[in-house]
């Protein structure tokens, strides 16, 4: 059984991850679906709900494409919303890391907001 701590992390980037692999083609559910089990193992059945929500904030849009087996495909692709979206996470997510890394990495150095600290202080 997964730790619930991982499956939380999992959970907070999940929408960050989507994004940032629409923002290198469009693709259909699946296939994002198949890209996120390997990369950070995450079930199928979770991308649904999150491809649902991710379209009626308008962060993708969706068209359907001819599939060379069986029905059309419903494709996923970034809209200009989801760009922005994306980059702010992606610079939320980067100072977040350096945070945490600051606390469990021995001689990380101060953490971002402590270097803010000590500028503001001098």
């Amino acid at each position: 059984m997964p730790d619930p701590i991982e499956t939380q992390l999992k959970k907070g980037v999940l929408g960050l991850c989507v994004l940032a692999l629409l923002s290198r083609g469009n693709s259909y559910a699946y296939e994002i679906a198949s890209r996120l089990a390997d990369a950070v193992d995450m079930g199928e059945g979770t991308i649904y709900p999150l491809m649902r929500r991710m379209q009626a904030e308008g962060l993708v849009a969706t068209y359907l494409e001819e599939s060379p087996s069986g029905p059309p495909r419903k494709y996923y692709k970034i809209t200009e919303a989801g760009h922005d979206r994306l980059a702010a996470q992606v610079a939320e997510w980067r100072a977040f890391t350096a945070a945490v890394d600051g606390l469990i990495v021995p001689d990380a150095g101060p953490t971002p907001a402590e270097q803010a600290e000590e500028t503001h202080d001098s």
